[in-house]
């Protein structure tokens, strides 16, 4: 599933890191045909680069549910691909164009999108498994020489339409890919397209190996070859991912190959994807209506359940709380443990005024799973709605240290840190926030005004220390971005 996408990141990891990639030719591994061009560790440091542009330029969304779906569903899958580095990242772009990305050294990133066009959990993950065979089968490394080779100008503009593509309008990020790469566009597709066969296969055996059904992968293609031949545009999935009726035809025939075996569908995709058609309802009274008859029409307990969650959402993205808690109750009273049940009514409890109830609600729940991403958030988010700033900084604060790398976090840390009135704190969460996304120069700031802050208040030599340091390192990161640009 990846053409013109993948090509600009191949482009862009070489504007990334041109000196590493002249001045340094490590020795291959033995089983490797590439790394004597671009190592695994170069790898991840370009893709740690490119995805501090992506958070710094897209639109990310900061639901926990929908991040802690999409790692347990990628890391399921890459436990039974053939990935070498198992360290991955995950973005996910607010936005209901349909479309996903991987970049070198584990990037995974999707959009809102997917969810709402992967009708089962089944093809969402034919679509992670794909992504993850690009990055386990290092087609970003093998094009390393065929980009160079091109002398294709303007590589530093490549970043700029990878996020367009990423994130924005079809036309857009086309007209940026053929402005940056020119005459040479038509040899990458042909480089590409075998790549997209590659990763189609692998994609396929991952599938099958970690339990879904590798069928999927074809049903979804043949939806969306549907959506292409009757929408007025395509989806930007489809231009950076172009299906073909041969390309369907491979994928079944893969398919049939493969042991039979009985496939259920999964019910917490369900719950998640109803999440996103919620947030993405614009008329939200609409919606509820659309989803009470839904659930009247259901007729099996699997779409009874799906479609009573999705009324519960619906009447809370309506801010009917009552009846969405009542909606919701009957799930809970079946799966009184499953995170995302409890999440949501801690939610309803928060958004109708009610913090004292949400806290009470998820006690239990955070002594059960204390480290755990979703009821940590909502737990913060209630103590927040409670004014109960202190004792929520202190939660986000040693959250931080189980989720180190997460954007968002830091960002909602620096804000708590700052209802609770620690100003030196929230310079030093804005820091770690400014380091995630790339602005070494702001980051450095913070940490400045932080220790300015420390120093005023006369505290202890081994706090202005530490920032001292920090502030080296944030300024080695940027002295080295430099030098790679």
């Amino acid at each position: 599933m990846r053409n013109l996408l993948c090509n600009n990141l191949l482009l862009l990891s070489i504007s990334l890191l041109p000196g590493m990639l002249v001045a340094q030719t490590p020795l291959p591994s033995l089983g490797d045909r590439i790394s004597g061009t671009v190592s695994i560790t170069q790898e991840y440091e370009m893709g740690q680069q490119f995805l501090s542009q992506i958070r710094r330029s897209a639109p990310t969304i900061p639901d926990a549910l929908l991040y802690s779906y999409l790692e347990s569903v990628t890391y399921k899958l890459a436990s039974r691909s053939q990935l070498q580095d198992h360290r991955m990242s995950f973005v996910i772009i607010d936005s209901e164009q349909l479309n996903a990305f991987a970049a070198p050294g584990g990037i995974i990133g999707v959009n809102t999108g997917l969810f709402l066009n992967a009708q089962t959990e089944a093809e969402f993950a034919s679509v992670m498994a794909h992504e993850i065979a690009h990055v386990s089968q290092r087609h970003f490394a093998r094009g390393v020489d065929q980009a160079q080779a091109s002398r294709i100008p303007q590589l530093a503009t490549l970043l700029a339409s990878v996020v367009i593509m990423a994130t924005s309008d079809p036309g857009h990020g086309t007209a940026a890919v053929a402005a940056a790469q020119g005459r040479a566009l038509e040899n990458q597709l042909r480089f590409s397209r075998s790549n997209e066969a590659e990763a189609d296969r692998v994609g396929q055996d991952t599938m099958h190996n970690a339990g879904f059904d590798p069928d999927a992968m074809t049903a979804l293609f043949e939806r969306l070859i549907t959506i292409n031949r009757f929408g007025r545009s395509p989806p930007e999935f489809l231009l950076s991912h172009p299906v073909t009726e041969s390309r369907i035809a491979d994928s079944r025939g893969r398919a049939i190959r493969y042991p039979q075996r009985e496939y259920s569908n999964n019910l917490e995709y369900q719950v998640q994807r109803a999440r996103v058609v919620a947030h993405y309802a614009i008329d939200k009274a609409a919606h509820v209506t659309t989803s009470e008859r839904l659930l009247q029409e259901a007729t099996s307990a699997f779409t009874q359940d799906a479609n009573r969650y999705a009324l519960a959402v619906a009447y809370q993205e309506n801010k009917q709380y009552a009846l969405a808690s009542e909606t919701l109750s009957p799930l809970l009273s079946k799966d009184p443990n499953r995170i995302s049940y409890v999440v949501t009514q801690a939610e309803i409890f928060t958004e109708q005024n009610e913090p004292g109830q949400a806290i009470e609600f998820l006690r239990r729940h955070l002594e059960i799973n204390p480290d755990n991403h979703p009821l940590t958030m909502a737990h913060a988010d209630a103590l927040i709605a409670a004014r109960s700033f202190e004792v929520a900084a202190d939660l986000l604060d040693k959250h931080t240290q189980v989720r180190t790398n997460d954007h968002h976090l830091w960002y909602k840390l620096a804000e708590v840190q700052g209802q609770a009135g620690n100003i030196s704190e929230v310079h030093q969460a804005r820091a770690e926030y400014f380091i995630l996304i790339g602005d070494y120069h702001s980051a450095s700031d913070q940490l400045n005004y932080a220790l300015r802050v420390e120093s005023d208040n006369g505290s202890a030599p081994a706090i202005a220390a530490r920032l001292q340091q920090k502030i080296k390192e944030v300024e080695e990161l940027q002295r080295k971005l430099a030098a790679n640009q």
